[in-house]
């Protein structure tokens, strides 16, 4: 089956994960129905000053402004089963868990959810407060799915690059995307 994913780019810092997620789905096209990008003010500009560089508008994808409510992800009947916010902050991880939709990205993570499809919130921040935890528990217990952007280090990554495509790779499996990536084998211990 071919995914219909959307991909919102909030302003949390961590845009290199928008950025190789997207890089990673064009290279996966040939499993994928449709993909529809959202990104808020914010996130562009953090894209641009994290990454210098504004390529955020150049992927061969649809994009959608943040208050376009015409989206066709606005409604459960476009059966868009795939929601990744990327990388997801506090504040829009809080409208989603109060069932707030204020604009396009947390309208669209409330149809992921009340239509029970998935939802992908990588959240970027640290430390945590006690609201974090509790709106990342009430997503959960909706059926949401946290993926904190903590890069795993088995794999020995050598880049910042390559230390966040750990991260990404995880996100490709939760979609339920076929992806070549490092496997965790184990340690010999002969």
């Amino acid at each position: 089956m071919k995914r219909k994913i959307v991909v919102a780019v909030t302003g949390a810092s961590g845009s290199i994960y928008a950025k190789l997620l997207l890089d990673k789905l064009q290279q996966l096209q040939s499993q994928i129905a449709e993909i529809g990008i959202v990104m808020s003010d914010n996130a562009k500009q953090v894209w641009e000053f994290e990454l210098d560089d504004a390529t955020h508008g150049n992927y061969p994808f649809k994009y959608y402004a943040k208050n376009d409510f015409m989206a066709p992800f606005a409604s459960g009947s476009a059966k868009f089963d795939t929601m990744v916010v990327v990388p997801c902050s506090m504040g829009t991880m809080g409208r989603i868990a109060s069932g707030v939709s204020d604009d396009l990205i947390t309208r669209a993570a409330d149809v992921i959810l009340k239509e029970r499809r998935k939802l992908i919130l990588v959240a970027r921040d640290t430390p945590l407060n006690l609201i974090h935890i509790r709106n990342m528990a009430t997503i959960t217990e909706a059926g949401g799915i946290i993926c904190p952007a903590i890069p795993s280090y088995y794999s020995k990554p050598q880049t910042i690059e390559e230390l966040a495509t750990t991260v990404v790779n995880r996100v490709i499996d939760l979609i339920g995307l076929e992806n070549e990536s490092y496997r965790w084998e184990g340690i010999d211990r002969d």
